[in-house]
């Protein structure tokens, strides 16, 4: 979908992100739109203001300040922003997203220039309608929004937080060209617990305590309505709600507006992915594994549901798919006999006695497969790694969280502790590995090989609902990219130089479960591919 037509002239056009191509103007077009004297005289082509960007960037000494200099480029020229990344992603994805996001989310109130999205706050409440009315675009399709509560491995963020759907649909457009302007980041600044931040000078969020109770969820209840009312064809990614609010609202609003939680579906959708294809390494099934989930929020309860969906779908009954995934949070092993469990549990809980220490539970339960979903780093042991090659011949070890500081341990770790035996993925990037003379090359469990995907499925089919089934759809298309000469690099993912590829595969898939489900907005077309790839838009200058 292309951008309108050209209106603005002379500063008005250079400082629109939209339609400027800084040096890259022709002279005739100089001429047209008053911006002679404006430019320095050279007419650059898209490949050299390229170079020219990644000169500077590759100046730069600290991921943080790449991000800023990023950032300020995405709010110059998004064509040059996007071509940028399209052409590298393994180098520019983790500035712009994990891991670097989470310290520019830490430190945003400093580093805040431009708006890239909306803040809509707790001073709004009663009138959400006409603050989004504000926002220059009219046909918005992807909302991403968060609260700021849970962001990654870091907590309670407040307004801070906004770097998180900032950097989300950053990638619905760089990886399966979902055009930006119909995208729009949102933070809901309903408030922060989080005491530093409320004594901070520089904090941009309102100042108060959070909204909590029948409060928080009138005011979650008023951005819905709002958004149904100002931008009908709209659907919603949640992103990085606190446990206790992620899945409710969630159930609340999935059947009303098309919408999904990454934290949920997206992060089970490329965890079992993950499995799936290293299952396929093995030889082995799904329901031939024992799986722990250390964590048990909303990432580990929504791997272990779409695994045990899957599992069902292999053959299993649901109560022997259930019996195969075991959870730990904060107080040990969830087992039927403990009183503190949340409702979202109980359907995980086992007869089984309660034990406490992570060590102490691989040893009586034995998994095969260990995902760590808990922010606590370092907690998967080489006492722990070292027990499951004892019984295990190729232990499936994934530290999903992020950043790199939460993650439960490092490549080099599990493979070393392994004698090169793991089949390893991780949230967060982590180099390569040298054991016994072979290179392993670490796999990364990241969302991007998941959300931009279902994103562009959706836009592209007008989507009236996104079912759960539609991420084992996601999942099952990830895994089927991986080939056999990529597992004898041990990759369980596609390389991250294929990530505009496997956005496409997954949003094909979708596509056409969606309509065969009778999810689609649109009458089916004969031609399903041609579809996904007439709504890519592409960083290119008109």
């Amino acid at each position: 979908m292309p951008h309108s037509q050209i209106t603005k002239r002379g500063f008005d056009l250079l400082r629109d992100p939209r339609d400027s191509k800084g040096t890259a103007f022709s002279r005739e077009e100089r001429e047209r739109y008053g911006l002679s004297g404006l430019l320095p005289d050279i007419v650059s082509s898209l490949s050299m203001q390229i170079q020219r960007i990644e000169g500077h960037v590759d100046s730069l000494t600290t991921d943080l300040d790449k991000y800023i200099y990023l950032s300020d480029l995405q709010e110059r020229n998004e064509v040059l922003f996007y071509a940028l990344l399209q052409k590298d992603p393994v180098k520019y994805m983790p500035i712009v997203y994990t891991p670097t996001v989470g310290l520019a989310c830490q430190t945003f109130g400093r580093i805040y220039r431009r708006p890239k999205g909306m803040f809509i706050s707790a001073r709004h409440r009663g009138r959400m309608a006409d603050v989004l009315g504000n926002w220059p675009e009219r046909d918005v399709r992807w909302i991403c929004v968060t609260d700021g509560e849970r962001i990654l491995g870091l907590g309670d963020l407040g307004a801070q937080g906004m770097g998180i759907p900032i950097g989300k649909l950053a990638l619905y457009t760089a990886c399966a060209g979902v055009p930006p302007e119909v995208t729009l980041p949102i933070l809901l600044d309903v408030g922060t617990n989080n005491e530093a931040l409320l004594e901070d000078p520089f904090y941009i969020g309102i100042r108060q305590k959070r909204l909590a109770g029948q409060e928080y969820d009138d005011f979650i209840e008023e951005f819905v309505t709002a958004i149904e009312e100002v931008f009908p064809q709209c659907a919603i990614q949640w992103e990085d709600f606190a446990t206790p609010n992620a899945s409710p609202i969630l159930e609340r609003y999935r059947h009303r507006i098309s919408s999904f939680n990454d934290d949920i579906q997206g992060t089970a959708a490329v965890g079992v992915a993950g499995v799936i294809a290293a299952t396929r390494m093995k030889g082995e099934r799904l329901r031939d594994q024992t799986y722990v989930f250390y964590g048990a929020g909303s990432a580990g309860l929504g791997i272990s549901e779409l695994l045990w969906r899957l599992m069902v779908d292999e053959g299993c009954s649901e109560e022997e798919a259930r019996a195969k995934c075991w959870l730990v949070d904060s107080k040990g092993l969830v087992v039927a006999s403990r009183q503190d469990l949340a409702e979202s549990k109980l359907p995980f809980t086992h007869q089984h006695a309660e034990i406490a220490g992570l060590a102490d539970i691989v040893q009586s339960v034995r998994p095969t497969v260990l995902i760590g979903t808990s922010t606590i780093p370092k907690s998967f042991t080489q006492e722990v790694i070292e027990h499951m090659a004892s019984y295990c011949e190729r232990p499936i070890i994934f530290p999903f969280s992020n950043p790199t500081s939460k993650s439960e341990c490092s490549a080099e770790e599990a493979y070393t502790w392994t004698n090169g035996k793991a089949i390893f993925a991780s949230g967060s990037p982590f180099q390569p590995v040298v054991i016994n003379g072979t290179t392993i090359y670490p796999g990364q469990g990241n969302n991007v090989y998941i959300f931009p995907g279902v994103g562009l499925a959706a836009y592209a089919v007008s989507a009236t609902n996104i079912p759960y089934k539609t991420f084992g759809v996601a999942a099952r298309a990830l895994a089927g990219m991986v080939s056999e000469e990529q597992f004898s690099k041990w990759l369980i993912y596609p390389p991250m130089s294929d990530i505009q590829k496997a956005a496409k595969v997954v949003a094909i898939a979708c596509a056409e479960y969606l309509f065969d489900d009778g999810h689609a907005g649109i009458e089916r077309p004969a031609n399903i591919t041609e579809l996904i790839e007439s709504h890519m838009w592409k960083p290119t200058y008109a």
